[in-house]
């Protein structure tokens, strides 16, 4: 049995990737050196060490969409990160791209998310722009706090006692630019940014369809003669379009028919799913506590822990933002109880 060294999996990757993949051994680098790894590629170590984090493990306890689901089988932020792996790598496969890059932008592009889902993002933004003095409903304010942002200063700045994971470029390039307007430098990281639109859009719709607010048959017609009657058809509908365009174009892309069917799909979600009385009902609760933590630590920056407060360089807001940010759902409800619930008194 021949052993596959770095050197050796280098070498096959030029031997058969496509000429405009990122070869592991052509990266841009990381900000400072190390030494190379005995088994490993540089991709492989960059997902290792994500893999590793703590904030990758507190995935598992961060929503997705529904913040007060019952039962076992809703989508959370890590199984989220998970259906976008497996996507994302299934269409670097076949179009004969990168797959470790590909894996670990994937398992990296959520670990700034705030507990509680995008309703957390939103009020954290909000909590940042009043403690600035700003318009709290500007486009100004929205800015403040991004997850994608957070996501980078996580790997970059908070995990591993403040001296980050240094990772290669191509996997913080991938990260930072998931989501947004900014197109990630590498087809690699484009393929990710399309893969989470494909895997929200779809496993949101599952979800809603457990929680009992949406059935099959609920969704546009239109949708389903483009992409298929079930979630099965769908998936695969989107994934196979986005390699054969994506193939016929050099570049990562859908075709407009389909494209425009996920985006209807999405809107159809905002107007159904997201703004549902069921969900909006638990929306209201999240925002208020994450708002009243953020004004309890502002007040009291030195309960905030030393990690943060070390890392942030004075900057309470910062402290205080990195420190609710890396909650979890349960976590952040238990803070707020004990700071703010009345609890027996024994004597």
């Amino acid at each position: 049995m021949r052993i596959m060294h770095r050197e050796d999996q280098e070498q096959r990757e030029h031997g058969m990737l496509s000429p405009d993949a990122a070869f592991s051994d052509e990266s841009e680098g990381r900000d400072r050196s190390t030494e190379p790894d005995i088994l490993r590629n540089d991709y492989q170590r960059d997902r290792d060490k994500i893999l590793h984090t703590k904030s990758f493990r507190r995935l598992s306890h961060k929503t997705q969409v529904f913040l007060a689901a019952e039962g076992d089988h809703f989508r959370t932020r890590l199984t989220h990160t998970l259906e976008v792996a497996q996507i994302a790598r299934t269409i670097a496969r076949a179009l004969g791209l990168n797959e470790d890059l590909t894996e670990a932008i994937s398992l990296g592009h959520d670990l700034g998310h705030t507990p509680f889902g995008h309703t957390g993002e939103e009020a954290l933004a909000r909590c940042l722009a009043r403690h600035a003095g700003i318009d709290p409903a500007s486009p100004e304010a929205v800015a403040l706090y991004r997850h994608n942002e957070q996501s980078l200063r996580v790997v970059e700045c908070i995990e591993n006692a403040g001296r980050g994971l240094n990772l290669t470029a191509e996997v913080r390039d991938g990260i930072l630019c998931h989501t947004g307007s900014q197109r990630a430098e590498t087809l690699e990281g484009r393929i990710v940014a399309t893969a989470d639109r494909i895997a929200y859009v779809n496993h949101d719709i599952d979800d809603a369809i457990r929680a009992g607010i949406l059935r099959e048959g609920d969704l546009p017609a239109s949708t389903h003669a483009v992409l298929g009657p079930d979630h099965s058809s769908r998936i695969q509908t989107l994934v196979v379009d986005m390699v054969e365009t994506s193939a016929a174009t050099d570049d990562i892309r859908m075709s407009e028919p389909v494209w425009a069917a996920m985006m209807e799909l999405r809107a159809f979600l905002f107007d159904r799913v997201y703004m549902a009385p069921v969900v909006m009902e638990e929306v209201g609760k999240a925002t208020r506590l994450i708002e009243v933590l953020f004004g309890y630590y502002i007040a009291h920056t030195g309960e905030v822990p030393q990690e943060y407060r070390a890392i942030s360089g004075g900057d309470d807001a910062r402290a205080v933002t990195d420190y609710i940010a890396g909650m979890t759902d349960r976590f952040a409800k238990s803070q707020f109880q004990k700071l703010f619930m009345p609890h027996s008194l024994q004597f």
